[in-house]
């Protein structure tokens, strides 16, 4: 292999040359994604960890974050947010709760329904670890120029919207 070739070109032309019956552009396109989604997977667990939290402690205190103050969502739309099943919420909640960075409360207009909202330290807790997840994100990126990320984001845009349009068909 030279400078500009990685694994995936030699697994792809491995394939090709013991099936070049087959078509393999996107081996080498998925293989690709895989080996950065572990990439990421590891940076972010890292940045996580710098503050205490948990990949799935992160996503629900992120959720929060985000919806704007009071910083409060209902368990069903967290549960619609972070893409997980209601009874591993109420479990994710209980324990944050316990560690004091979310509270729960009744639903006014649910009498069911609970409402989680973000403490005072689970939002410091989110922020922080907000910047040193945006610095390893950077990290993977440096070296890409401003013109190959824009593109490389529009690719994965138009790629992803593909595929929620097909998922929801």
């Amino acid at each position: 292999m030279h400078d500009d070739t990685d694994e995936v070109d030699g697994l792809v032309a491995a394939w090709g040359r013991e099936r070049p019956d087959l078509v393999l552009d996107p081996m080498g396109i998925w293989s690709r994604v895989k080996r950065l989604e572990q990439y990421l997977d590891s940076a972010r667990r890292q940045a996580y960890a710098e503050h205490d939290l948990e990949v799935w402690e992160f996503d629900v205190l992120a959720a929060l974050r985000r919806a704007g103050e009071p910083y409060r969502l209902s368990a069903g739309q967290l549960v619609r947010e972070t893409h997980v099943t209601s009874g591993t919420m109420t479990n994710r909640v209980s324990r944050l709760a316990e560690r004091g960075l979310v509270e729960r409360s009744s639903d006014p207009d649910d009498g069911r329904g609970v409402l989680v909202q973000l403490t005072g330290t689970g939002r410091q807790s989110v922020d922080a670890a907000l910047v040193s997840l945006l610095a390893a994100e950077e990290a993977l990126l440096e070296g890409l120029p401003e013109e190959t990320r824009q593109r490389l984001a529009d690719d994965l845009r138009a790629l992803l919207q593909r595929q929620a349009t097909d998922a929801s068909a």
